[in-house]
């Protein structure tokens, strides 16, 4: 039996990159053996499985504009009464392998050792990126105090699965700086990806037809997308044709100047359309419709869009560097050694007027081979439970 810990992703239907990836390993787990996807209930002060409503939650496809995790009133009132009455609540299964996919908070850090009574085998994080300690200028204030104490917390489990090879690197290198003299192995294994519905040959675009540029990603600070607005408008004032078509979730802090931006081309005219967050099936719409993806990110810890771009056979412009870089190796990119407005502009020029370079590089997409979530269950699971459990 495996006991996921779905604590966050389980209490809110925003569709952000680590609330995705638990949403997606968790179907391909539950396809494949015993789970008990579980929360740790603040309200009652202990661990429990999902109950209905949080099952929902995870099912749920619904665009929606906050990413904070929510709890329902009868959910607090219920969570109270049970711990001051000393109701029995449902008892935790024993499990041979505990898996943590999602960065976990102070007060989850401070839980997790309740857990220990109900693994009896290895317990295993997976870990995302360091982006707040590489970008701290651009990174929501609350999570740069934070994430000194979560990287020293991951050195409590029995082993720490990265999802790049950068992310394991950065992991490794701040344990090695703290002097952390026995730290837990840390593996890198890539996440699986959902394959379009569509296959990529099938969606050309229509000759003649204006093209659409699309960029997938939280507005955000990180993100870079001040310096694609700034390239997009030189493009349009030289002349260059082209839509712009942007979705994500904004943040309010970080995200603010690229919004901003947004709004100020828009009411110049200029033909950028921002969605906002939208459901798998706009999502998937978007991809079809492009003519190629930009995604301006200084910084991933995976970069699932610029996979998603090219299982779709639509080539994508971004760094060429860390785990971004890795995302390329496969064909079908334009990766920048700076990801600025003057080379955003030179690549997005290249692709926009010369159609032999843009179908080349749409050839190389198609021909791309892509892990499957299934896969990346399997080889998380193996390579878990092969770990010996520390003290």
């Amino acid at each position: 039996m495996i006991l996921l810990d779905l604590t966050h992703t389980s209490h809110t239907r925003a569709r952000t990159g680590i609330q995705r990836v638990c949403r997606s390993l968790r179907t391909a787990l539950t396809a494949a053996g015993p789970v008990t996807a579980i929360c740790h209930d603040p309200y009652l002060r202990a661990w429990r499985p999902l109950q209905a409503w949080e099952e929902e939650n995870l099912a749920s496809d619904e665009a929606v504009p906050g990413r904070g995790a929510r709890w329902p009133l009868h959910a607090k009132l219920s969570g109270r009464g049970s711990r001051l009455l000393a109701r029995r609540v449902p008892a935790l299964p024993k499990g041979d392998l505990l898996l943590v996919p999602e960065v976990f908070s102070a007060a989850g850090a401070a839980a997790l050792p309740a857990l220990d009574a109900f693994v009896q085998g290895p317990r295993v994080a997976v870990f995302h990126d360091a982006i707040a300690l590489k970008y701290p200028e651009l990174s929501p204030t609350k999570t740069v105090s934070r994430f000194p104490s979560y990287l020293h917390e991951l050195a409590r489990f029995d082993g720490v699965a990265a999802v790049s090879e950068d992310s394991r690197d950065c992991l490794r290198e701040f344990w090695r700086w703290a002097g952390l003299s026995q730290p837990p192995p840390v593996e890198a294994i890539t996440l699986g990806l959902d394959p379009p519905a569509v296959p990529a040959e099938a969606t050309p675009i229509a000759r003649g037809a204006t093209p659409v540029v699309l960029s997938v990603g939280s507005i955000e600070g990180r993100k870079n997308h001040v310096a694609l607005l700034e390239a997009c408008e030189r493009l349009w004032a030289q002349g260059n044709v082209f839509r712009l078509h942007l979705i994500g979730l904004s943040h309010p802090q970080t995200g603010r100047a690229a919004v901003q931006r947004i709004r100020a081309l828009q009411a110049a005219g200029r033909p950028v359309h921002y969605d906002g967050p939208v459901d798998e099936a706009r999502l998937l719409a978007a991809y079809r419709a492009c003519a190629f993806t930009v995604y301006p990110s200084l910084i991933e810890g995976f970069g699932l869009p610029v996979l998603e771009s090219t299982s779709h056979g639509k080539p994508c412009v971004c760094s060429a560097h860390g785990a971004l870089g890795e995302a390329t190796r496969g064909g079908g990119c334009v990766p920048l050694d700076n990801v600025d407005a003057p080379s955003l502009v030179i690549a997005m020029d290249r692709l926009l007027t010369n159609a032999g370079e843009l179908a080349r590089l749409g050839q190389e997409a198609s021909r791309r081979s892509f892990k499957s979530w299934t896969t990346y269950a399997a080889e998380l699971t193996a390579w878990g439970r092969q770990l010996p459990r520390r003290s």
